[in-house]
């Protein structure tokens, strides 16, 4: 016979929108809700550190911790992975054969990488110089190939779609340039940032700082260029130009790749999924336009802004509003403006804090001109962002 059980609110998803949410819901003594978390991984990562380990200015491993040391008292934790959503009955089928029903659902299971969508890519990374900040797994293979770069071919790549934080491509390429410069190979090597997007950057003014850089750096930026192929064996990458469809070959000694991402397959193929495949959540309430007891948000909804975990720290407090809110019957109070933020890298020691909204407008929180590259906010992402991360959102705080 199969288990079934039964919780009132329902959490996919264990990363960063899950244990945020989860830990809103449940802080403080004086409720009674019943809230579980479905995530079949023992570990939980601080992803938006993974660019400084990828320069070698960080270590991967504080960027871990047990899944279990984040799992707010007070919620179950179900570490099993969903198989089938069935909203109609408000029942989840589980991997391990559980059927899970609930009363209200929350879904926060962030992105998949999809390595396959690449042919030559999956058994290369890791590598002869292809290399990804993109998984716990590969983020030390960027380190190992820049720090033994000895100069030719610097590829950065950026695909069409989705991806964790739309700035995180073009980071590394900077810090890479001054790992470069350090070791005496700059004058030795051409970096080419090849971008399936048509600028360096959407959000004015931020854009125009980032081209001067891109121009003091000396980067061969090549736009509308979608990586569709690499041949490992003569290290060579494929691309294709989306204005003309023409394909360029590009001999590389180092290639780091941002891996094409979308919605995860459990998601994409279930009722509660768009015609693209996100969680289809209205952008100001994040309820579900079909389902109103269902509620996403993160990377795996359908919210017309960067994914960001900055976007889930505003976010979250606006499911747990409305959630309650809709709980009691009553309108929905809170509204998400699609506020995110990219800490974009431009340097060692050197950064730019980009802050917008729905509006591609500027949405900053210091009295300072976030536009200019500062060390200040370099100190920021580097010591402070991750502290905040670990004893601020996960704990329900902020």
């Amino acid at each position: 016979m199969l288990d079934t059980m039964h919780h009132q609110i329902i959490i996919v998803g264990g990363g960063t929108a899950g244990i945020t949410v989860a830990a809103q819901l449940t802080r403080g003594w004086f409720h009674s809700r019943d809230v579980a978390v479905i995530e079949p991984s023992d570990k939980h990562y601080y992803q938006p550190l993974w660019t400084l380990v990828g320069a070698g200015l960080a270590k991967k491993e504080v960027t871990e911790h047990t899944e279990a040391s984040v799992i707010p008292r007070r919620v179950t934790w179900i570490r099993d992975a969903v198989a089938e959503f069935l909203p109609e009955q408000n029942t989840i089928r589980t991997r391990d054969g559980k059927t899970i029903t609930y009363d209200w659902l929350i879904v926060g299971a962030g992105l998949q990488i999809n390595w396959d969508k690449i042919p030559g890519l999956k058994g290369a990374v890791g590598k002869n110089g292809v290399c990804s900040n993109y998984t716990y797994a590969t983020v030390d293979s960027t380190w190992d190939a820049i720090r033994n770069f000895r100069g030719g071919n610097a590829v950065f790549t950026n695909p069409s779609g989705a991806v964790k934080c739309g700035g995180a491509p073009q980071k590394i390429m900077y810090l890479a340039d001054d790992r470069f410069r350090e070791a005496g190979v700059r004058d030795k090597t051409k970096i080419i940032y090849a971008s399936a997007l048509p600028n360096i950057f959407a959000i004015e003014p931020y854009r125009a700082t980032l081209e001067k850089v891109v121009a003091r750096k000396e980067i061969d930026c090549r736009f509308r260029h979608e990586l569709i192929e690499i041949r490992p064996e003569s290290k060579e990458a494929e691309f294709r130009n989306l204005d003309t469809q023409v394909q360029v070959t590009l001999p590389y000694d180092l290639l780091h790749v941002t891996p094409p991402m979308g919605p995860p397959t459990f998601i994409a193929s279930s009722p509660i999924a768009d015609k693209d495949g996100w969680v289809d959540v209205d952008k100001d309430t994040l309820r579900h336009q079909r389902f109103a007891n269902v509620f996403a948000l993160g990377d795996c909804s359908n919210l017309p802004t960067s994914k960001t975990g900055a976007a889930i720290r505003k976010q979250a407090p606006v499911v747990v509003r409305n959630l309650l809110a809709a709980m009691q019957g009553q309108p929905l109070p809170a509204k998400y403006d699609g506020y995110t933020s990219c800490p974009l890298v431009t340097g060692i020691g050197k950064l730019v804090l980009a802050e917008f909204d729905y509006h591609k407008k500027p949405a900053e929180t210091f009295p300072v001109d976030q536009s200019k590259e500062r060390w200040s906010m370099w100190v920021l992402k580097r010591y402070l962002l991750p502290i905040f991360y670990w004893h601020g959102m996960l704990k329900g705080r902020m």
